[in-house]
């Protein structure tokens, strides 16, 4: 998985993150769209994450997952 800089996040529009309203799980690739499934299964088991959340997270993580469009390794 690609590093992803502070400058580059921010670069980011809401739509590629999993939780566009608080900037949070970024999945500008594959790559990052798998680490955000599993960061967020994580922060579930924790309980400081909701299942409506963690849904939210899994459904934008897959659509990313799923499709060719876009680049990275996972």
């Amino acid at each position: 998985m690609a590093k992803l800089s502070t400058k580059s996040r921010n670069k980011l529009p809401k739509s590629d993150f999993g939780l566009p309203g608080r900037e949070a799980y970024p999945m500008p690739d594959k790559a990052h769209a798998a680490n955000a499934k599993a960061r967020a299964t994580q922060m579930e088991n924790k309980g400081k994450l909701s299942s409506s959340s963690k849904a939210k997270i899994d459904a934008k993580a897959n659509r990313i997952l799923d499709s060719g469009k876009r680049g990275g390794k996972g």
